[in-house]
């Protein structure tokens, strides 16, 4: 039986940025911020087509969400549980999946667990919770040890995931979160550094929740299939594909895209490839997508590629209203509030936000066909390509453009038919197996056998 994840449209929300809170918690009162979600975003994500959402972190934290305090209470800036637990009530009655973050790599220093060890030190129960703990050096908080942390962060703290009683609080933290608010999946934060059993005995736990429990992983470089095999994870994200969606328009160059997609799923994938990977243009981490394009007119085809090559794909929240941002002007800016209702009324790319919300509705017409289908290229120059995602009985053919000027280009069709273009309402009868297809400058086409 086919999982909800595998033909998913996803859209991505950091709320600390979206609902505007402070970057610090200075604890004090809860602050109700989540019902803005609930009341107004979720009812036009479910217009857009949208029908899953991986929204974090969203659990008590001392700064960004990822230097987490407390693993079973919402952040006060945010909200409360109740709120949580009302958004996905409302969310579910939509028809829309939603996947959490899982920051199970480290803790914050405010973390009960460290701040035992920083206070009975080698007496502490914790003390081997974390790795490479060493009381005899210093910090740069100067607290008398050292320890291991993420990436040289002194507040990110890393687990040690191979103690059985740091698994077992973890495994109870998600089977909270399963009980408590009904998630369907985890977004697994720098799963790449995650221990592989831990990921495996985490499986287990989460399909004792929901058979179709979705787990996915934040993996930038390495073999793809490592996290995958082995039954641990289902996807990872796509971050070749990110880096060529951006850089193969750029440089005019669609076989960078071309030869990322054959790298992954003819190469690198070997027994994982029938795994769907979680496709994206940009997010939380990286420079906004309209910021990235040197031409941000490359929207249309860049996100046309997001959706129907092979994976998973997702929207990161604004983006579809062509919001700027370059990664050298620092997390913050990659993280902005916005005002839904401000922003629809003054949307500066509504040909964008109309332009997904169709990719949506597309892909949810074609399921099989974009879920299941044979990629197929149908043609590949420098700066055209068209490929095809095809079924028994279903077909759709994607052509982008990424030159300055119009295009005609003729392919091979992947079934024999008439082909229907719902955007121009223009009917593509094969013939001789052909069709003929004209794109706009730096544009795309789309067209379905009817």
């Amino acid at each position: 039986m086919a999982k909800w994840y595998e033909s998913a449209n996803f859209y991505h929300i950091y709320p600390i940025g979206l609902l505007g809170a402070p970057r610090v918690n200075e604890g004090g009162e809860v602050v109700h911020r989540f019902p803005v979600l609930t009341e107004k975003w979720l009812p036009y994500l479910e217009e857009e087509g949208f029908d899953a959402i991986y929204i974090g972190p969203l659990f008590e934290s001392t700064k960004h969400g990822y230097d987490t305090i407390d693993y079973k209470k919402v952040d006060r800036r945010l909200g409360d549980n109740g709120d949580f637990k009302e958004f996905v009530n409302k969310a579910h009655e939509l028809g829309i999946k939603i996947v959490v973050d899982g920051v199970f790599n480290h803790t914050g220093r405010d973390f009960f667990a460290f701040q035992d060890i920083l206070k009975n030190r080698g007496s502490s129960p914790y003390k081997d919770w974390y790795k490479g703990v060493n009381f005899g050096a210093n910090n740069a908080y100067n607290d008398g040890l050292s320890y291991d942390t993420w990436r040289g962060s002194g507040d990110l703290v890393n687990f040690n995931l191979k103690n059985p009683e740091v698994k077992n609080y973890l495994f109870d933290v998600i089977r909270f979160w399963g009980e408590e608010f009904d998630i369907d999946g985890i977004r697994l934060d720098c799963a790449d550094v995650l221990d592989f059993d831990f990921m495996r005995e985490m499986r287990g736990v989460t399909e004792g929740l929901k058979p179709d429990f979705w787990l996915m992983g934040e993996v930038i470089h390495g073999e793809y299939r490592r996290w995958i095999e082995d039954a641990r994870l289902h996807s990872v994200t796509n971050y070749e594909l990110w880096k060529g969606l951006y850089s193969g328009h750029n440089s005019h160059n669609y076989f960078e895209i071309a030869h990322t997609v054959r790298h992954l799923f003819d190469v690198q994938w070997g027994s994982a490839r029938g795994c769907r990977l979680y496709s994206f243009a940009d997010n939380h981490d990286v420079g906004r997508i309209a910021s990235n394009l040197q031409n941000p007119g490359h929207l249309k085809p860049v996100y046309s590629c997001v959706y129907f090559l092979p994976g998973i794909p997702s929207v990161y929240y604004g983006s579809e209203f062509g919001i700027k941002a370059p990664k050298e002007h620092g997390d913050d800016a990659l993280r902005p509030a916005i005002d839904l209702d401000e922003i629809l009324e003054n949307n500066p790319m509504p040909e964008i936000t109309a332009w997904i919300k169709y990719l949506n509705y597309l892909r949810m017409a074609h399921q099989e066909a974009c879920t299941y289908g044979e990629y197929r290229e149908l043609l590949l120059m420098n700066r055209q390509y068209v490929f095809s995602r095809s079924t028994g009985n279903d077909a759709v053919i994607v052509a982008v453009n990424n030159d300055d000027s119009d295009a005609s280009v003729t392919v091979q069709v992947p079934l024999q038919g008439c082909y229907y273009d719902y955007v121009d309402e223009i009917e593509y009868p094969a013939s001789d197996g052909k069709i003929t297809l004209n794109l706009p400058a730096g544009g795309a086409k789309i067209v379905v056998i009817k």
